[in-house]
């Protein structure tokens, strides 16, 4: 049964509310992670609780559930000397900054002169997920992925 600390395998396909194809795993490659430990979205976690291997759910995450609300200020235009000056800025890439106590990461979305446009929402904010997913696995997590607070081997993280 899927509870805390269990390592779940998924089969999985995420549409947003047209029905685009957001992302999905290959069946013969699950999506591992550890339950309870906040590695996917609250609204698809707890919804898989208590679910056995073969169960298949169909499950709707609002925002607030998801990847949160898109907040628009956070979206905006900073100087270029805001970054070092070796640095080659362009757009896609991500960097980690300090928002209100919290880390939050930025993605910069175009660079226009000395202006470095950037978007510290998560690509997904403030959109409503849809999940098909099938529990495929369940397995009772090692020490070691306890104590790291993730999958190892497939699916997961190896430390090399």
């Amino acid at each position: 049964m899927v509870k805390k600390d269990a390592v779940v395998s998924l089969i999985y396909t995420l549409k947003n509310d047209t029905g685009q194809e957001l992302d999905k795993s290959s069946p013969d490659k699950p999506f591992a992670y550890l339950h309870g430990n906040k590695q996917i979205v609250p609204g698809l976690e707890n919804a898989l609780e208590g679910l056995a291997v073969g169960d298949k759910k169909k499950v709707t995450v609002s925002p607030a559930e998801g990847y949160g609300e898109f907040v628009a200020e956070l979206k905006k235009e900073v100087e270029r000397s805001n970054f070092p000056k070796d640095a080659e800025i362009k757009a896609g890439m991500q960097f980690s900054s300090e928002v209100g106590g919290d880390h939050r990461v930025f993605t910069v979305t175009g660079v226009e002169g000395d202006k470095v446009k950037i978007d510290g929402n998560h690509p997904l904010a403030g959109q409503t997920l849809h999940f098909d997913v099938e529990v495929v696995e369940i397995r009772n997590a090692t020490s070691e992925e306890l104590k790291h607070g993730h999958v190892h081997g497939p699916g997961g993280h190896d430390h090399h």
